[in-house]
C-alpha cells in the first residue's frame, strides 16, 4: 500500500469520483457511529493491537481512509517500545525513502529525514515505534504506509478504546488480551474486537521456517521452493478446515501472507540461518536484533492441537483413523527439527522427496470435499 498525504484527502480534488468517495465513506462511518451510541464531538475511537505486517496495514488502511475525519473518528495503533532497528535495516531503509520522492518529501516536510541519515551514517539508532510514526512497519520496510499515531503503553491505548484489532500473532494473543482484560474491569461496556487472523496467521510462521531451510539447502532452487510452496499451502488449507467455520474466507488473505512471509520475515531468515550453520537451536527463539522467531512455538503448538488423541481423520488411502497430524508431514518433519531435535534441518528435503507423500491436490479435495471442522479444537462450543 502506497502512503497517502492528507493533504491529499483535503485538496487535490479536482476529481469528483474522489470527492464522491470520501462522502461514502463518511456516510459509513456516521452509520458505525450510531450503532455504537456515539454522540457529537465524541470520536469513535479504534486501536490497532500489534504492529506486524497484518496489524500495520489494516490500521494505515483505515487511517488513509479515515483519518481525515478527525472531528468522528481517531485512530491508533499499539506496539511494544524499545525494538532497535539495526543499521542494515536503517541503510536499506535509506535507499527506500531516497527512491521514493513522495515519501522523501513528506519526511522533509515533517522534519524527519535527518535521523535517517543519521541512522545511515550509524549515528542514531533508530526504533520501530518511531518508524512506524513516520510509515514505516519493520516488517515490510520495502512498502511505506501512511503515517500512524503509535501509542506504546497498552493500558493509554485501550482504555477508552471503542473497537480494538486484534493483529498480534497466535502465539501473543492471549497473554496480551490477559492483561488487557485487567484495565476493562471497570467498564460499563465491552469494546468491539476484531481479530484478523485468530489462530490462522501462526500458520504462516510454521511454515516460513521451512521456507527458509529449504531456500538455503538448494541454493534458492525455484523447483524445490515451489514443490514445498505447493504441499505447504495444501497443508494450511487442510488446517484451517479444520479450526474454521467458512475457511474459504481466509484463502486469499492467509494465502497472500504467506506468500509474502515465506519470501521474507524473520521466521524465513531464521530457517535460512539454522540451514546454513549460522545458528543453532540451543540458541533459542529470541534472536538479537530480530526478535521472537514466532514460528518455532506456533509448530510447536499446531503439532500438539492437531495429535490429540481424542480427534481422528480417515486416511485417504489407508482409510484408516489416523491423527490430522499424520495428514501434514511438513509440519511433522518441522516438529522433529525444531522441538524433539530427532532430526537435523536437511531432514525437510528428505520430507518433500518422500514419495509417500500424499499428493498436495489431494490433500485440499480431502479438504474442501469432507466436513473436517472441529470447533473444539480452539474451546469453542459447537
Amino acid at each position: 500500500m502506497v502512503e497517502n498525504t492528507e493533504e491529499m484527502n483535503h485538496t487535490v480534488y479536482s476529481n469528483g469520483s474522489i470527492q464522491n468517495q470520501n462522502g461514502v465513506l463518511e456516510e459509513k462511518l456516521d452509520e458505525l457511529r450510531a450503532l455504537i451510541g456515539k454522540a457529537e464531538g465524541d470520536p469513535l475511537r479504534i486501536v490497532g493491537i500489534g504492529a506486524g505486517a497484518w496489524g500495520s496495514v489494516f490500521t494505515a488502511l483505515l487511517q488513509d481512509s479515515y483519518g481525515h475525519l478527525r472531528d468522528k473518528v481517531l485512530i491508533r495503533i499499539w506496539r511494544r517500545p524499545g525494538r532497535s532497528v539495526d543499521r542494515s535495516t536503517a541503510e536499506h531503509l535509506f535507499e527506500v525513502i531516497n527512491s521514493r520522492e513522495d515519501v522523501l518529501r513528506r519526511l522533509i516536510r515533517r522534519c524527519a529525514y535527518l535521523k535517517y541519515v543519521e541512522a545511515r551514517l550509524g549515528d542514531r539508532i533508530l526504533h520501530a515505534d518511531e518508524l512506524l510514526k513516520d510509515g514505516f512497519c519493520v516488517n515490510m520496510i520495502d512498502t511505506p504506509l501512511c503515517p500512524l499515531k503509535v501509542v506504546t503503553n497498552l493500558q493509554e491505548a485501550v482504555w477508552d478504546a471503542d473497537i480494538v484489532i486484534n493483529g498480534l500473532p497466535s502465539t501473543e494473543t492471549h497473554g496480551v488480551f490477559e492483561e488487557i482484560s485487567r484495565y476493562w474491569k471497570e467498564r460499563i461496556t465491552v469494546p468491539i474486537i476484531i481479530s484478523l487472523a485468530k489462530v490462522m496467521g501462526g500458520l504462516k510462521n510454521v511454515y516460513a521456517i521451512g521456507a527458509g531451510m529449504v531456500a538455503a539447502l538448494t541454493n534458492e532452487s525455484a523447483t524445490s521452493k515451489s514443490v514445498y510452496f505447493a504441499h505447504c499451502t495444501s497443508e494450511m488449507i487442510f488446517i484451517t478446515h479444520m479450526l474454521a467455520e467458512k475457511p474459504e474466507k481466509l484463502a486469499g488473505p492467509l494465502l497472500a501472507d504467506t506468500y509474502v512471509t515465506l519470501l521474507k520475515g524473520r521466521n524465513a531468515w531464521y530457517g535460512q540461518k539454522l540451514a546454513k550453520g549460522e545458528l543453532s537451536l540451543e540458541m533459542g527463539d529470541s534472536i538479537k536484533g530480530k526478535g521472537m522467531i514466532q514460528g518455532v512455538s506456533a509448530v510447536k503448538a499446531f503439532y500438539e492441537l492437531l495429535s490429540q488423541s481424542a480427534l481422528s481423520v480417515l486416511h485417504p488411502e489407508e482409510n484408516t483413523p489416523v491423527a490430522p497430524v499424520e495428514l501434514c508431514p511438513i509440519l511433522k518433519m518441522l516438529y522433529g527439527i525444531l522441538i524433539t531435535r530427532e532430526f537435523t534441518v536437511p531432514a525437510i528435503l528428505q520430507a518433500l522427496r518422500d514419495e509417500t507423500m500424499n499428493d498436495p491436490r489431494d490433500r485440499i479435495e480431502i479438504a474442501q470435499t469432507r466436513v473436517y471442522y472441529r470447533p473444539s479444537l480452539l474451546g469453542q462450543n459447537p
